[in-house]
């Protein structure tokens, strides 16, 4: 692109002229770098803001309801029992009553006092959920997981080792 006959034009005009000009490039310049660069950091800089204000309300809820909640731990029952069931049985209990027995597609032992469980297309809340209850009501905790993404968002797929506890 050749810029001659303009540098010629330019050289042309009064120095009056090319003041205005020189001067309305200037401020082409200044709107373009903020309409480029300074409004997307100052919305930035804004909703990051924002966010951490939301998060100090959060961190100083939970810090009010700590309290209350310490005292209802202490007043809790304490974990459930073992119980004489098998852990294959509690395992499929659980599934069928958390609604995910379809989703359990493999049990196999793990030494005396633990079992591998193996589920697939899994809604990872209801596990999570169904994993809770088995610790509070049976004393069955989680010894190992490896959860996995499957292919349909808020599902996955999980291999468990789980163990009473105490044993």
């Amino acid at each position: 692109m050749n810029l001659q006959p303009l540098k010629d034009r330019f050289s042309s005009l009064q120095p009056r002229e090319q003041l205005i000009i020189g001067a309305g490039g200037a401020l082409i310049m200044l709107a373009a770098l903020y309409v480029l660069v300074l409004a997307p950091f100052y919305d930035a800089v804004k909703s990051r803001s924002e966010r951490v204000a939301q998060k100090e309300g959060d961190l100083a809820w939970m810090r009010g309801i700590g309290p209350e909640m310490m005292a209802l731990n202490a007043t809790a029952p304490a974990a459930g029992s073992p119980g004489t069931d098998s852990l294959v049985v509690l395992v499929d209990r659980a599934a069928r009553e958390c609604g995910l027995s379809t989703a359990l597609t493999g049990q196999t032992p793990n030494g005396e006092t633990g079992i591998r469980v193996r589920l697939e297309a899994a809604a990872f809340d209801t596990l999570m959920v169904c994993l809770g209850n088995l610790q509070q009501q049976y004393a069955v905790n989680v010894e190992s997981a490896t959860i996995d993404r499957s292919g349909d968002p808020g599902f996955v797929n999980a291999s468990l080792v789980l163990k009473r506890a105490g044993t």
